[in-house]
């Protein structure tokens, strides 16, 4: 029997997709195609390692060594049954039900499903439209073996890693069909290269991503230190995307990290066991972009805005709500209170705060984080002054899901010996892959490279595309950093020689009426005007 390769697990998640694409938006239907991968996926798992100890034990020795197993399913929760079961009227209720049962029957996936419901009428219409539509997403699994021993590796491959490298593909391939939605529980995985060999994690690392989605980005970095080798902890507010990260993790063999569901910024889960933020040696994150309203966990009293209560009819007023740095027990903007409506410089600040006395950050921004001025300008002034800004990398335009605006990593790093600050501008280096644009692995290289020359002291200016800028200089230009006032990337223009114009314009005309001389001839021997 041929093994099961990358591309045969490709086409089944495709055809799973395609089997909703007419019905439900994209956005909400990879749960259900997700989670039902999942489950054959533990299925077929959960089949192998039964079949193992067969070979070595029967009777109650067989029964006490698969009660050891990582995870336990009963017949009914597996996959085999369900498609056994596909044309029951009430096929939404048993898969649904085979999800509470896998997560009730075994703490270790306790709540991954996060809820998906494969009955909602709301989603997936009455039983005439919804019992077809699971019919055929159970057959777009069918054929799909997933028994570890029966895929197809390459050397210095495990089984897991092809498997979770389909699942995080069809992650991406969502995060294009669901539009603006995407952004948020997808970073492309050239981004995510780049920040994980940025912040470089090695044995014993606490790896941290505060705004984790899809854990795709914090699972990259991770592999850098090796799965084995550090802790894992993430957090994310999006139910959908938890149960995204949490199965990721699952697929890729990562049964220990810690992936916490709530609002980063008003109630952090990762705390240490005196009740303050837990500090990480590695931090990468692709936060909300210009978060509005982001300090509303701030608020349990329910105060409006300024710009709300006008709105209000005398009777109907409540108390002004404005942020306070002393509303936060973490002091995490003891630096400043970033603007109301752009919570960028929130989420950076809980970041920097998070970090251990090595600490090295990697974070997606707007370019506004780098020049926009206000409270914003005076946080960005702190930060420059307390030397904890490492480098900034602008990145090419339309290469993020949900969004076309170019973007930037920003390096902060703890125990900086060097007061100057690294610019690199790699937003000309790209390719087009149909709309999206991407980053090939020459520019991947490029930037990691010159970022490594200059954490190493060796040159990393480079005409048109890096420059380590001084303190002063960062004074001087009033601790604006944006790219263009330190890497010019401008390109001259050939200068246009007019006279050599002309002359190629008169011999183009003489030519024009040459042609036209021949054609009046043709045309009176042939008897035309």
């Amino acid at each position: 029997m041929p093994k099961t390769t990358f591309d045969d697990i490709k086409r089944a998640l495709w055809a799973g997709a395609n089997t909703f694409r007419d019905n439900i938006d994209a956005s909400n239907y990879k749960d259900y195609v997700l989670s039902m991968f999942f489950v054959k996926y533990l299925s077929d798992s959960f089949d192998e390692s039964v079949k193992e100890l067969e070979k070595e034990y029967s009777g109650i020795r067989l029964e006490r060594q698969i009660a050891n197993l990582p995870f336990f399913l009963k017949r009914e929760y597996t996959f085999d049954y369900l498609l056994e079961n596909q044309n029951t009227p009430d096929i939404g209720t048993k898969i649904s039900e085979a999800l509470i049962g896998i997560e009730s029957s075994n703490t270790i996936l306790s709540g991954i499903f996060r809820g998906i419901d494969f009955n909602s009428e709301s989603n997936l219409g009455k039983k005439e439209q919804k019992n077809p539509i699971l019919r055929n997403l159970l057959n777009d699994f069918a054929d799909l073996d997933l028994h570890p021993s029966n895929i197809e590796v390459k050397e210095n491959q495990v089984p897991a890693d092809i498997i979770g490298d389909a699942y995080e593909y069809m992650i991406g391939e969502f995060a294009t069909m669901a539009g603006k939605k995407a952004g948020s529980f997808f970073t492309p995985q050239q981004v995510s290269e780049i920040m994980a060999q940025i912040v470089d994690p090695v044995e014993n690392d606490r790896i941290y991503d505060p705004t984790c989605g899809s854990g795709s980005l914090l699972i990259r970095a991770a592999r850098k230190g090796g799965f084995e080798k550090v802790q894992m902890y993430g957090q994310e507010v999006n139910s959908s995307a938890i149960s995204m990260a949490r199965m990721n993790m699952f697929i890729h063999g990562i049964q220990d990290a810690k992936i916490a569901w709530g609002d980063t910024l008003a109630n952090p889960q990762h705390l240490d066991s005196d009740g303050n933020l837990m500090k990480f040696d590695c931090i990468v994150a692709n936060m909300p972009f210009s978060k509005d309203k982001w300090a509303e966990g701030f608020n349990p009293g329910g105060e409006v805005s300024a710009d709300e209560e006008t709105k209000r009819s005398s009777k109907g007023k409540k108390k002004e709500f404005k942020m306070e740095a002393g509303l936060d027990r973490f002091h995490r903007f003891d630096m400043g209170i970033p603007p109301a409506s752009k919570g960028d410089w929130a989420f950076l600040l809980h970041m920097i705060a998070s970090m251990s006395g090595n600490g090295r950050v990697a974070a997606v921004a707007p370019h506004g984080v780098l020049f926009r001025g206000a409270s914003e300008g005076r946080i960005r002034q702190t930060i420059v002054e307390k030397n904890l800004i490492d480098a900034v990398i602008g990145l090419p335009e339309n290469i993020f899901y949900g969004t076309p605006i170019p973007a930037c990593i920003i390096v902060f790093r703890k125990g900086r010996s060097n007061t100057d600050v690294l610019f690199i501008d790699a937003s000309k280096q790209f390719m087009k892959d149909r709309a999206k644009n991407i980053l090939r692995d020459g520019d991947i290289e490029r930037i990691v490279k010159t970022y490594k020359a200059y954490r190493n002291g060796k040159k990393a200016e480079n005409e048109k595309y890096s420059h380590v800028a001084s303190l002063d200089e960062i004074k001087e230009n009033d601790y604006n950093l944006n790219i263009p006032r330190y890497v010019d990337t401008f390109e001259e223009e050939d200068i246009v020689d007019i006279d050599k114009v002309n002359e190629e314009i008169a011999d183009l005309n003489t030519q024009i009426a040459e042609i036209e001389a021949e054609m009046d001839k043709y045309l009176k021997e042939l008897g035309l005007k």
